[in-house]
């Protein structure tokens, strides 16, 4: 690719300073898809990257493989109602670690950067589709947990063909993808690659550091004043929050529940959420308690379903319409003391309608590498 400009005092000086000899003609020779091998590397992979830095013909490169489609987005619609239903959305956006359902609820113009990228990614994925600037927009945390989920999501799905450039090298761990050519050395990779273990810091914090992650929980955004709290992060940056309450019961002695659990949106995607109840539980465990765990998520209720850490309660994954009958007189509230009898009643026939997951923390005899301070996921 051959390109001329006109030569004046400008370029003359330049070239004069610089000892660099220009005829005012230059050539780049961009790599193509030639410079891989096709019969051992392009038949029948899930991800393919291109990497490099800008202008090194990472973009001209891609174009070999397909051309990138930009969805379209109605600003009257939610993010979800872009999808052909609801089983799709979830899948769609969750696979690639969109998983804040206030956000699912708001048009895309208003979303954050990560969030439209994430967003718009989860409308692209598909067989045999380009994504061309991949992460160059967001922050790094949030490429990192973008990445996992994807490779998760395609993989699971068994997609095919599906090739992405980018100018970070630091989501190749992440991405894990199955070929990587970078077109500043010239030179393809195949190689496995391993994810990075992530090392969570639990700490006891007061209910007052909830107002930094309320606005990301898919339920109101009250907390009980009497719950146990503790603040998640991950090198020293808060990415999660934790809380639980006592379950006063004549049947079950010393017994707790997640209150509210909460991973900020641009690190979800990176298995924290399931991890840090882990933790939680854990830590209850060794106080000599149980640990009840209950949620409408379905990413997060099929996980524990499938975990052997945790057991399915009686009533998981059940309609609770003995919520619309039951008498609350002398029944605990659901947010403790100091809310009256009549929020007890709508609570109840709020959640009668609602099919959640139900489980008990069992954990397991083994070393998790958790001492009540820490999880790694």
């Amino acid at each position: 690719m051959k390109s001329n400009v006109i030569q004046d005092e400008i370029t003359a000086e330049i070239s004069k300073i610089f000892d660099y000899k220009f005829d005012g003609t230059t050539e780049f020779v961009p790599p193509s898809i030639g410079m891989i091998d096709k019969e051992t590397t392009l038949k029948d992979f899930n991800i393919g990257l291109i990497v490099g830095p800008s202008g090194s013909g990472k973009s001209t490169m891609l174009k070999d493989f397909g051309v990138e489609v930009d969805p379209q987005w109605d600003p009257d619609l939610c993010v979800a109602s872009h999808f052909e239903n609801v089983k799709q959305a979830q899948e769609r956006l969750g696979a690639v670690g969109f998983n804040s359902i206030p956000s699912w609820l708001r048009p895309y113009h208003v979303l954050s950067n990560g969030e439209q990228f994430r967003a718009r990614l989860a409308r692209q994925l598909d067989n045999n589709v380009v994504v061309d600037e991949f992460t160059s927009v967001i922050d790094r945390d949030v490429a990192k947990s973008c990445s996992n989920a994807i490779h998760r999501y395609i993989h699971a799905n068994g997609l095919k063909n599906i090739v992405f450039s980018s100018c970070h090298y630091d989501i190749i761990e992440w991405l894990r993808p199955d070929w990587v050519f970078d077109t500043q050395t010239g030179k393809l990779t195949t190689r496995r690659f391993e994810r990075p273990a992530i090392v969570l810091e639990i700490l006891p914090c007061s209910t007052k550091a909830w107002s930094l992650f309320s606005d990301h929980h898919y339920l109101d955004g009250d907390i009980n004043k009497s719950s146990r709290s503790w603040i998640v992060t991950w090198n020293n940056r808060p990415v999660g929050f934790l809380s639980s309450l006592a379950m006063p019961s004549g049947s079950l002695k010393n017994a707790w529940r997640g209150h509210r659990t909460v991973v900020l949106p641009e690190f979800q995607g990176l298995g924290i959420g399931a991890r840090m109840t882990e933790a939680l539980g854990e830590m209850h465990l060794r106080e000599g308690k149980r640990f009840f765990t209950k949620t409408a998520h379905p990413r997060l209720g099929e996980y524990r379903n499938a975990s052997d850490l945790w057991r399915s309660t009686s009533k998981n994954g059940i309609l609770r319409n003995d919520y619309k009958h039951i008498s609350t007189d002398g029944l605990p509230n659901p947010r403790g003391a100091g809310y009256s009898r009549k929020f007890t009643k709508e609570y109840l026939a709020k959640h009668a309608d609602r099919v959640c997951y139900s489980h008990e923390y069992i954990g397991n005899t083994t070393d998790r590498g958790l001492d009540g301070k820490a999880a790694v996921c």
